[in-house]
């Protein structure tokens, strides 16, 4: 399996300079993820300045309890044990719990994870457990209910799963029905060709479905089953047990939410002062909590009359102070962090050693290093997630018969495949109609200007005259490129199978496509390569050739 590492330029200006330009962003972090002697820095702090921090012990309990409902495997019970241990630190990471896991980068994530864990293991000689956050108190339930994958006949087909109910509520929380679940396995079934692993793909997917009531568990499960040897360990951020040991920290949070306003808006202003757009919206009344109320997630915001009162964003429902720190203690259940504190939630549950991030998400933690200093934390070493492309064989194939290099696919495929149509039109038809064109005017516009003399009118309607008489050249011109091109219909499909196996939708593969499709096709050999081969975790992309 070849790899190759190329610069893909990040769409987040922060998140480019972190990979490759550090200097111009290392006021907004607290460690040089490319400086070896962060990781020892890291741990030093963890062992002996980490103050605000969850009991080792009941953490352990929750991990191991969930993980058992999920059939982890026995490594990743074994990681868990380690966690009661104070030698023991995480390497962290997280998503929102996708169909089928979602887009490919989740799975890439994952592969981050627990190689960053190994590294810093034997770079610290001590435990490092890799430790996957499922986002399950996200409430965005049509942003994790669908993949999509490239069918036979070129199309960019989306599989989704329904829910039955209307409200906002966490995802951990909505019920997906065995019917729902069947429509969505039918779906995948049918959008993939046979091969050699379907038929262990299908029945295992199945026996998940019957045994999963939300897309946490299926997700927990899937995820289970690709990495749990690993020892990667997985947490549902809205788990109630998880809640009961979060409450002394959101009591924290909701007692200090206007002094943590105020980091965040230092950390936007510092930002902002670096040149660079804040990545989260921040409302001036914000809480950045939210509460569970009839099982609806809502955003709380602070009372501009009175600093003891809370409120969804339109004051329908409001809240006392006194009531939310109350429900602390009686039912953290209710509480949900926002993008903003989920952080400093994850550093208090679990001594994270460093956090893998997409380039989204280290742009937005580049707010966040004024509030973990107020509540007297650091923030971890951001290590920015694995981005890959995966090249079938196919698609490398075309690309050799058409000349075309990975950068030509990137960033100028419909100019490379006009260029090749130019070159097969031996009729030079663009050439050869230019020439009627100019030898038209040449001998028309003369003529025009001739009867304009005689009359005005006449020379005005001779222009509109030689205009239409162009226009039909032209649509003339346009039918003999269409007949051409349905020539070379074949090619043409080639290079399409090019642009939307690389840049589907024009975004980077592993932002629209959905795994299952890759390991349908080629196993999981290659998938564990990623894990086991000596790749650098240099923040450079990676593109592997199947």
């Amino acid at each position: 399996m070849k790899v190759e590492s190329i610069h893909w330029k990040s769409s987040q200006p922060i998140t480019e300079d972190y990979v490759h330009q550090f200097d111009k962003v290392s006021s907004l972090f607290d460690y040089n993820p490319w400086d070896g002697s962060s990781w020892a820095a890291r741990a030093e702090w963890l062992d002996h300045g980490r103050q605000l921090a969850a009991d080792r012990g009941q953490i352990a309990d929750v991990l191991s309890a969930f993980n058992a409902r999920l059939h982890n495997a026995p490594e990743a019970m074994q990681a868990i044990e380690k966690l009661r241990d104070e030698q023991t630190l995480c390497i962290v990471g997280g998503q929102q719990a996708g169909l089928f896991t979602g887009q490919a980068l989740v799975i890439y994530k994952a592969i981050t994870l627990i190689r960053s864990a190994r590294q810093a293991s034997e770079q610290l000689g001590r435990p490092v457990v890799p430790v996957f956050w499922i986002a399950g108190e996200d409430h965005d339930f049509d942003e994790v209910n669908h993949i999509y994958s490239l069918t036979q006949d070129m199309q960019v087909n989306k599989i989704k799963v329904g829910h039955t109910s209307a409200k906002r509520s966490s995802v951990s929380r909505l019920d997906i029905s065995k019917e729902q679940w069947e429509e969505a396995l039918q779906q995948l079934d049918a959008s993939l060709i046979p091969t050699e692993f379907k038929a262990a793909w299908m029945d295992c997917l199945h026996n998940m479905a019957s045994s999963s009531k939300t897309l946490v568990e299926f997700f927990g499960q899937l995820i289970a089953k690709l990495f749990g040897s690993y020892g990667l360990v997985l947490l549902d951020s809205d788990d109630p047990a998880l809640r009961q040991v979060e409450a002394p920290m959101f009591r924290r949070l909701l007692e200090q939410h206007s002094q943590l306003h105020e980091a965040y808006q230092q950390g936007k202003h510092h930002v902002n002062e670096l040149g660079y757009n804040a990545q989260v919206e921040m409302h001036e009344r914000g809480a950045n909590l939210f509460i569970f109320d009839e099982d609806e997630r809502i955003l709380l915001y602070a009372s501009e009359e009175d600093s003891k009162v809370f409120s969804d964003r339109k004051q329908e429902r409001r809240y006392s102070f006194s009531q939310l720190i109350d429900w602390t203690e009686t039912a953290p259940e209710r509480f949900s962090n926002n993008v903003l504190t989920r952080p400093l939630m994850q550093d208090y549950v679990l001594p994270v050693l460093g956090t893998v991030l997409g380039p989204g998400e280290i742009a937005y933690w580049g707010l966040t290093k004024e509030a973990f200093h107020y509540v007297d934390m650091k923030m971890p070493i951001i290590i920015p997630r694995m981005e890959v492309t995966l090249m079938e064989g196919i698609v490398q194939k075309n690309m050799q018969k058409y000349g075309l290099s990975l950068d030509d696919v990137l960033h100028r495929l419909d100019a490379k495949q006009q260029e090749w149509l130019k070159e097969q039109d031996s009729l030079k038809l663009e050439e050869r109609f230019e020439q009627v064109r100019v030898q038209f005017k040449d001998s028309y516009q003369p003529l025009v200007e001739l009867i304009s003399g005689v009359n005005p009118g006449l020379g005005k309607l001779g222009e509109t005259n030689l205009a239409k008489i162009l226009e039909q050249i032209g649509f003339l011109e346009h039918k003999a490129a269409d007949a051409v091109r349905s020539q070379f219909d074949a090619s043409l499909r080639q290079f399409q199978r090019i642009g939307l196996s690389v840049l589907p939708q024009g975004k980077p593969q592993e932002r629209v496509y959905n795994i299952i499709t890759y390991l349908n096709k080629y196993g999981t050999e290659w998938l564990y390569k990623l894990i086991d081969d000596e790749l650098e975790l240099d923040g450079l992309h990676k593109v592997i050739y199947l």
